[in-house]
């Protein structure tokens, strides 16, 4: 089972979003059958099964175990993944783009990148995972506390001189066998309560 999963297609999104399919997922973090979620989830064995049909067929649940009672056999299905996210490419046309947005300091900008990201780290885990190899990110959160809106124009100016003067420090274009990597850095007003 993964730990997050990136859905892909608008169907498969569908099916994860739906409510009974969404909460059979959450169930079947550890397998199952029919069986057991229906009395978990107060529905009948039956429609259970038609809805853990179509989450298989969607990719979302995968057979983890079978059974044998007599002359039947009880199908134990998991989760693919813990958690999911649904990829922004599963909406086509109207998906988000940082392309499509002027303003590079808005809200609407930071979602569009986030959004690209999404797409795109999914795509190349997928590649990865294809070719059983991991793929090799960087990632950064934290909080900063500012005094002061200047201190955060402040901290926003080093920000972006560090970052400018590492990546003129280490980009190399005609570097054989070299490869690009996307550096996005964020930044936004933490959430109340939020953890670190």
């Amino acid at each position: 089972m993964l730990d997050i999963d990136v859905i892909e297609e608008p169907g498969t999104a569908a099916l994860a979003l739906d409510p009974i399919r969404n909460r059979l997922l959450a169930e079947l973090a550890a397998p199952a059958s029919a069986a057991a979620l229906a009395g978990r989830v107060g529905l009948t064995r039956q429609k259970v099964n038609y809805h853990l049909r179509a989450l298989e067929a969607g990719g979302l649940v995968e057979p983890a175990e079978e059974r044998r009672w007599g002359g039947l056999t009880e199908r134990l299905l998991v989760a693919t993944a813990s958690s999911y996210v649904v990829s922004p490419g599963a909406l086509g046309a109207v998906a988000a783009s940082p392309e499509r947005t002027a303003d590079r300091l808005s809200a609407s900008y930071l979602i569009a990148l986030a959004a690209r990201a999404v797409r795109e780290v999914g795509a190349l885990r997928r590649g990865a995972r294809a070719a059983n190899k991991r793929l090799a990110t960087l990632s950064i959160d934290t909080v900063v506390r500012f005094r002061s809106p200047a201190d955060r124009a402040a901290f926003t100016a080093d920000l972006a001189n560090a970052v400018g003067a590492l990546a003129a420090r280490y980009h190399d274009e005609r570097a054989p066998g070299g490869r690009p990597y996307r550096l996005v850095a964020a930044a936004y007003p933490a959430p109340e309560h939020a953890s670190s």
